[in-house]
């Protein structure tokens, strides 16, 4: 039975484990659920995940939830490409890059921070979007300082790991809100690596099947 991926196109921690998936080359069956159009809130969704969050997979029965977890469960179970590095301070610096980006950029600019900001804080859309650039452009810059310190093909190496699986999409997002870029140049040289890869150009938002 082929593994079942929740997502949602424009969501960043979808698209992280769409690219795990594509790097391991694992088939699954794509379920588009509408964020915008509150499909993740809905009953049929939420007997399947109880967090009504994206992304959830299903393999083999288990539900699994929180992307960075999800992405350490198919590396464990499909060890082939390695998505962390074989040593513990390998491990730990990737690890820390992708909460990075995962734990303290993203959670202050996904969809129900913004719907709140302009629904009852009555924050205007321009605030809501300075509010956006502020975080990501702050964030990255705390990712391009650790890049730069120890430069690589990757965010750590000369293979795609964990940590890249969590910046490219964080970009993807950043350029659809028009931040500031190029104050970290090691960062963007990451991602135009990435792109590289059919792993990471064919998941993107824009090539998936819900992509409006």
């Amino acid at each position: 039975m082929a593994m079942e991926l929740f997502n949602y196109f424009r969501s960043s921690a979808s698209y992280r484990v769409r690219i795990a998936l594509a790097l391991k080359g694992l088939d699954y069956d794509y379920r588009a659920l509408q964020l915008t159009r509150n499909e993740h809130l809905q009953e049929p969704y939420a007997a399947v995940s109880a967090t009504r969050l994206v992304p959830t997979l299903v393999d083999d029965g288990q539900v699994l939830t929180q992307s960075l977890a999800i992405i350490e469960y198919l590396d464990e179970t499909h060890p082939q490409p390695p998505l962390l590095p074989p040593d513990a301070v390998g491990r730990a610096r990737v690890r820390a890059l992708a909460l990075d980006i995962a734990c303290e950029i993203h959670p202050l600019n996904n969809l129900r921070v913004l719907r709140y900001l302009v629904g009852p804080l009555k924050v205007s859309d321009d605030d809501k979007n300075r509010w956006y650039r502020h975080w990501v452009e702050t964030g990255l810059d705390a990712v391009e300082r650790q890049l730069a310190a120890r430069p690589s093909t990757f965010c750590h190496g000369d293979a795609p790991t964990l940590a890249d699986c969590t910046l490219v999409p964080q970009i993807f997002n950043a350029q659809r809100f028009g931040c500031r870029l190029d104050h970290v140049p090691q960062v963007m040289r990451v991602f135009d690596a990435c792109m590289k890869l059919p792993a990471f150009e064919n998941t993107r938002p824009e090539a998936c099947p819900d992509a409006a």
